[in-house]
C-alpha cells in the first residue's frame, strides 16, 4: 500500500484523472485499486487466471476493473500496454517504478524509529521493490545495520543473481508464495547487489511452517510470502544468532478456504 500510494499520489493532479493501470497478482493491484479509490480516478488491474479468489474479489471491492491474463509476464505486461493506450491510463509497475520503491522504504524507516541498534532487518525479494526500499532506508537511516533479502527456493532468481553479480531469471517452480513468483526487476536488482549482505532461501515446507508459527504464536494473518523472511531465517539461523533482527510482514491474502495447514 506505501508504494502504491506514494505512486498515485505523487502523480500530478492532472495526470491523475483518466487513473492508473497495474499488473499484479493480489497485493500490489489492491493497493492501487484503494489508492485510486482514494484519489477518485478509475483504476485497471491486469490479474492472472489463477489469482486467488479472495485477492480477486478484493481488487473489485475497492472499485477497480480486473483484466484475467494468462499467467505469464508477457500477457500481463501486454495488456497492461493496452489498458493504457485505450484509456490513457498511468502504468504503476509493481517495483520497478521509483515512486514504489520510496514509498515501500517507509516501512523500513519506521521500524528504525521505533528500534534502535538493529543487527540485521530483513524482508521478502520478489520483484524488490520492497527489498530495493528497505535497504535504501537502511543505508540512510541505519547503515550499520545489514540487509538480507528471502526468497522461495522455488523462486530462487534473486537468491542467483545476488550471488553471480548478473540478474537471472532461474528456473522457476510452483509456490504458494504467490506474491513472490516475478522476477526481480531492471532498477530493484542493482540496489539489492549494492546494498544486501546476503539472499536466504527456504523451501515451501519451511514457509508452511512459518506461516503457521506466526498465525499461532503472534495472532497476525499472514499470507505464506509474508512467511518467507522468518522461514528463512529459521532454516539458516547461522547468520541472525546473537544478532537483534528485524523481519518486515507484509501481505495478508489468505482465502480462508485453502490454508496450508
Amino acid at each position: 500500500m506505501r508504494g502504491a500510494t506514494n505512486a498515485v499520489f505523487s502523480t500530478p493532479e492532472a495526470d491523475r484523472k483518466s487513473g492508473f493501470v497495474t499488473h499484479s497478482s493480489g497485493n500490489h493491484g489492491q493497493a492501487v485499486a484503494k489508492a485510486s479509490q482514494l484519489a477518485g480516478v478509475p483504476a485497471y488491474i491486469v490479474m492472472p487466471k489463477n489469482s486467488s479468489r479472495v485477492k480477486l474479489e478484493a481488487v473489485r471491492g475497492y472499485g477497480a476493473e480486473v483484466i484475467l491474463c494468462e499467467p505469464n509476464d508477457q500477457d500481463r505486461q501486454g495488456n497492461a500496454d493496452r489498458i493504457q493506450r485505450e484509456t490513457g491510463a498511468t502504468f504503476v509497475h509493481p517495483f520497478d517504478n521509483l515512486a514504489v520503491i520510496t514509498g515501500q522504504a517507509t516501512a523500513a524507516k519506521e521500524l528504525f524509529e521505533e528500534i534502535t541498534e538493529l543487527d540485521i532487518i530483513t524482508c521478502p525479494v520478489g520483484g524488490g521493490g520492497l527489498c530495493a526500499g528497505t535497504a535504501l532506508s537502511t543505508k540512510y537511516f541505519s547503515p550499520k545495520t545489514k540487509v538480507i533479502g528471502a526468497e522461495p527456493e522455488n523462486v530462487n532468481d534473486a537468491y542467483l543473481s545476488f550471488r553471480s553479480g548478473v540478474r537471472q531469471k532461474g528456473d522457476p517452480k510452483p509456490t504458494l508464495a504467490d506474491g513472490l513468483r516475478t522476477q526481480v526487476g531492471e532498477i530493484t536488482f542493482p540496489i539489492i547487489k549494492e546494498n544486501l549482505t546476503d539472499v536466504l532461501t527456504c523451501t515451501e515446507e519451511q514457509m508452511i511452517s512459518a506461516m503457521k508459527l506466526v498465525w499461532e504464536r503472534m495472532k497476525i494473518v499472514i499470507e505464506p510470502s509474508c512467511a518467507v523472511p522468518l522461514a528463512a531465517l529459521l532454516a539458516n539461523p547461522a547468520p541472525f544468532k546473537g544478532k537483534r533482527v528485524g523481519i518486515i510482514l507484509t501481505g495478508g491474502n489468505v482465502d480462508l478456504s485453502q490454508l496450508p495447514f
